[in-house]
């Protein structure tokens, strides 16, 4: 009958941390599903910034006073991502009976089975489970309208740099892989050497005669900033990343730059430049050879031997340790530069550039299908 009112919107509530990148991923998959939705951000204790404190579910790690309150009427349904706000969302659901939902995005640190849907992406050696959405690719993308607006911004400012112009995007290191001064040498030598392989996309003979670009991140440490600076080829160019800084290129060189160098610690560059079927070049990390780091990696591969794998005694004894606290599932960086790899979208640095580059399928409808599927 026409004029009845339909189906009334689930209340939900984006959990959201600290990490822009996170952050991002959580919006992504609210605006897809089209539902009102209402931002708690979240301030941590200065301890907890950049310390990881034990799981639980807690506001214990929480700077109340920054942080948006968490109050009653709990929501339906919560959206977030990370250890911290994890945290939170966990003790909201406590504190509503268990009434609220969890989508969750990446792996989480505990009591997997509380969670109504978590989002995997390939880096994370999670089981194949009811309450699992495995996903092929990362949900990040960047805004390609903004793309396009500093692509009129910046166009003449590049316009004179010889061509092809190669794009080195700079993270930071992450466990248990290495980037110091060292590993700054190496991939500036290597995207130097790499920088006329193969065909530019848009220009260019791949005579070796192009630009390298090079912009850091938050995360790149000092010591790393100063090693390229200090062998930065004469005709390359550079930005150094910090706070409130007004020119910084790195979304005009995703519409801008012929092909890509992401070094391998950074999923949202590489995903980003994927999604946007750019030539892509990985840089992967060397991994730390200490005998802790190597002993950790092959217990990881025993016990999680596969992303969306359920079979196997190391898998039962990893999900019966999960179970007690005592191993979280692991990350391995490396699944989701092969899986990029195996799908044309990227090689590894110091292979020839692709003359052409394709857009990866997206994951998004079937994601916000799964969780529209949580209210039937």
């Amino acid at each position: 009958m026409s004029g009845e009112p339909g189906p009334v919107a689930p209340r939900v509530w984006l959990v959201l941390g600290d990490k822009l990148g996170d952050n991002a991923q959580v919006e992504i998959i609210a605006a897809a599903l089209g539902w009102p939705c209402e931002r708690r951000a979240l301030r941590f204790r200065p301890e907890y910034v950049l310390g990881k404190p034990r799981f639980a579910p807690s506001l214990y790690h929480l700077d109340a006073a920054a942080s948006d309150p968490l109050e009653p009427p709990w929501p339906d349904l919560i959206l977030t991502i990370g250890r911290r706000p994890a945290m939170a969302a966990a003790w909201i659901r406590a504190q509503s009976g268990g009434r609220t939902k969890i989508a969750l995005i990446g792996r989480p640190k505990r009591d997997i089975d509380d969670i109504a849907l978590v989002i995997a992406t390939p880096q994370y050696r999670l089981p194949a489970r009811a309450n699992v959405v495995h996903l092929d690719l990362p949900l990040m993308r960047a805004d390609e309208g903004r793309i396009a607006a500093e692509v009129e911004a910046w166009r003449g400012r590049l316009a004179d740099l010889p061509r092809p112009l190669t794009a080195v995007l700079v993270g930071g290191p992450t466990k248990p892989y290495v980037f110091d001064a060292t590993v700054a040498q190496s991939l500036l030598d290597l995207a130097a050497r790499s920088a006329g392989a193969g065909e530019a996309s848009g220009g260019g003979s791949g005579d070796g005669g192009g630009t390298l670009y090079l912009t850091t991140s938050r995360r790149t440490p000092a010591d790393v900033v100063a090693a390229l600076k200090a062998h930065l080829p004469a005709s390359a160019r550079m930005f150094a990343w910090s706070a409130g800084a007004s020119d910084n290129p790195y979304l005009a060189l995703l519409g801008l730059a012929d092909r890509f160098v992401v070094t391998g610690d950074s999923i949202s560059m590489m995903v980003e430049v994927a999604r946007l079927g750019r030539p892509l070049a990985i840089f992967p990390l060397p991994v730390r050879k200490d005998p802790g780091t190597l002993l950790r990696q092959a217990v990881a591969r025993r016990l999680h031997p596969e992303s969306g794998a359920d079979a196997g005694v190391g898998a039962r004894v990893g999900q019966w340790l999960y179970d007690r606290g005592l191993v979280g599932f692991s990350r391995d960086l490396t699944a989701l530069h092969d899986r990029l790899i195996e799908r044309g979208l990227a090689v590894r640095l110091g292979e020839p550039f692709p003359a052409t580059a394709t857009k990866p399928p997206d994951d998004l409808p079937r994601v916000v299908a799964r969780i529209r599927g949580l209210f039937p």
